[in-house]
């Protein structure tokens, strides 16, 4: 049902995830990244909770192969899921259940991985993998997953559909929310519509905005609030 990239640029130190489905908002669920943590999908028979334990986890033990084997093996409906993350150190780790959607399976590398369920064939994850590896490190992450993405689209994608109807990317930044959370919920051709707001959220005026927020103060988190 659902294909993604995730991704991590050492010379920025950004993580990102970029993931397209024949579904509906499939950014609101499947794709986590985290400042100097690493980056998550949950995809097949989705559950959120693995990409909000998958970062928590992360970030105390930072060893993507020991977070992903404690998180399957706490979770009983691990056959249906499909889980891949990537931690500070570029390390990827996946996980694609036996109950999982026909046409299934995921690839990984230094600094990447790919993984994809009720695909068209397996060639997707291929092209994916390749193109990503391919792209010059000196290219913004969020434009090579994309590239990435609009690869395995091209190839097939989705099984359920010629083209995919919910798509989105996620990039972090230094600071502690996402650098870049573009979302298509729902577009005949959700692809090309991410890659037209991914271009619009580079122009000059989008990227001041987000400068603005650098010189944020980091709120404290754990304050006690009084009671009226």
């Amino acid at each position: 049902m659902t294909f993604s990239i995730i991704g991590f640029d050492p010379l920025k130190n950004r993580f990102g995830v970029a993931v397209s489905s024949c579904h509906i908002a499939v950014g609101s669920t499947v794709s986590f990244v985290r400042s100097q943590v690493g980056a998550v999908a949950t995809q097949g028979q989705t559950n959120p909770y693995l990409g909000i334990r998958s970062l928590e986890s992360l970030q105390s033990c930072s060893d993507s192969k020991i977070v992903l084997e404690d998180l399957i093996k706490e979770d009983f409906g691990r056959e249906k899921r499909q889980v891949h993350l990537i931690d500070k150190y570029g390390r990827s780790e996946c996980w694609t259940g036996q109950e999982c959607f026909q046409t299934s399976g995921h690839i990984s590398g230094e600094n990447f991985s790919v993984a994809g369920n009720f695909l068209e064939n397996i060639e997707v994850l291929e092209v994916m993998a390749d193109v990503f590896k391919q792209s010059d490190p000196n290219i913004k992450l969020g434009k090579r997953l994309l590239d990435a993405l609009n690869a395995g689209e091209s190839v097939g994608g989705d099984k359920r559909s010629l083209r995919s109807t919910s798509s989105a990317l996620k990039v972090s930044g230094e600071l502690g929310f996402p650098l870049l959370d573009l979302r298509v919920d729902y577009h005949d051709s959700s692809v090309d519509e991410l890659i037209r707001i991914y271009k619009h959220s580079q122009s000059e005026w989008a990227q001041e905005w987000r400068d603005s927020m650098n010189d944020l103060p980091e709120m404290n988190m754990k304050r006690e609030f009084r009671v009226a």
